[in-house]
């Protein structure tokens, strides 16, 4: 009989996350099967996805005009991966959704090329290069700003509940959805609430996790939640309010080898090229004056 799996020895077994297992599964990149409410992966599978990384070229080093990027799910993501397959002559993104701080960790094992990331260290108060500084000590490196986005408050057209600051998440008519816990936007409520002195099991609906902004804000859209923390840009085209809390940065890392640098450079050209600054400039929730500037570099 063939040996059954949880998602955390399959974890062990690629030398990946938890959070990652559960991604690819939501992707039906992995499939797997329930046993009550507990996901199993069978055997043949996990050989099946061993197969697969040791022969796309999504698992090995890039080829000269593929880049794999990790982490932050961001709207600016999604038109950048449409653009590249648009506008370039054979350059290919592949997006992997994981997470910030997960995204980072991927660069660090070489399990990617990119990472798209904004984590801020509640010591410094800075974003990024802290963490960055601390997990990369001789690897090239090069830092971009992507652009800056505001973060705040979803809630419903005409705000119903009256929401109007953090405290508010307290109230017992109020429910919440969250993002999930490695994500830059759960770093960042996590850091506001300890700034407010809000005990998060205060919260109902703290624990609910969803792996996207445009999913938590959909639950707002649909009635499932009341709020959530996400970005502006979630709220276009949905009917939906949005309370602004703070204006952060979104960074790109790269992470130079032999085999990704051609695409790299490909890429970076493209992100500093005046078309493609001006094909997000108009997008709700972003600032992009800084589009294209290198602010950190380890050679």
């Amino acid at each position: 009989m063939d040996e059954i799996y949880t998602p955390d020895e399959v974890a062990k077994l690629f030398k990946i996350s938890k959070h990652t297992v559960y991604e690819l599964i939501k992707r039906g990149e992995l499939r797997a099967f329930k046993v009550g409410n507990k996901m199993r992966i069978e055997q043949n599978e996990v050989n099946r996805y061993k197969q697969q990384m040791e022969t796309t070229p999504a698992s090995r080093p890039s080829a000269a005009h593929s880049i794999r990027l990790a982490g932050s799910h961001d709207f600016l993501i999604e038109h950048l991966v449409k653009y590249a397959a648009r506008q370039t002559e054979g350059l290919s993104i592949q997006p992997t959704y994981v997470g910030s701080l997960e995204g980072l960790m991927m660069l660090y094992r070489n399990n990617c090329d990119a990472a798209a990331i904004h984590l801020l260290d509640p010591s410094s108060k800075e974003y990024n290069i802290p963490f960055i500084k601390q997990l990369f000590v001789h690897e090239p490196l090069t830092v971009m700003r992507f652009a800056s986005r505001e973060q705040g408050l979803i809630v419903a057209k005409g705000n119903p509940k009256n929401i109007n600051s953090l405290h508010d998440l307290t109230r017992e008519d109020v429910v919440f959805v969250n993002r999930q816990k490695g994500s830059g936007t759960r770093y960042l409520i996590d850091y506001f609430l300890a700034e407010e002195g809000i005990n998060p099991q205060a919260i109902n609906g703290y624990k609910n996790e969803e792996w996207t902004h445009f999913a938590t804000a959909a639950l707002v859209n649909g009635g499932k939640a009341d709020t959530t923390f996400g970005i502006q840009s979630a709220t276009e085209n949905l009917q939906l309010d949005f309370i602004p809390i703070v204006k952060e940065p979104f960074d790109l890392v790269f992470r130079w080898t032999k085999q990704n640098k051609p695409a790299l450079k490909q890429l970076i050209d493209m992100l500093t090229h005046t078309a493609f600054k001006d094909s997000i400039g108009n997008k709700a929730g972003y600032d992009v004056s800084e589009s294209g500037t290198i602010i950190y570099e380890h050679k």
